[in-house]
């Protein structure tokens, strides 16, 4: 019998992948950091941080739309 080649990923990766996902649907970050059980807002934002620039994109277009109706 022969391995399937499916690449390897770890539980850590699984969860990164989760609070991204988790960010950029909108999710606040103090709840992420609550669901992470870390001790800061600061700390999930120094380790997720990536996921900003779409929410700030986001966060950018939404005044824009409240004036264009």
């Amino acid at each position: 019998m022969t391995d399937a080649p499916v690449p390897r990923i770890r539980l850590h990766d699984l969860r990164h992948t989760a609070v991204t996902r988790m960010l950029e649907a909108g999710v606040p970050v103090k709840v992420v950091s609550e669901i992470l059980r870390h001790s800061t807002v600061a700390f999930t934002m120094d380790r997720y941080g990536h996921a900003i620039p779409s929410m700030q994109e986001s966060a950018v277009a939404q005044p824009a739309d409240l004036y264009d109706r």
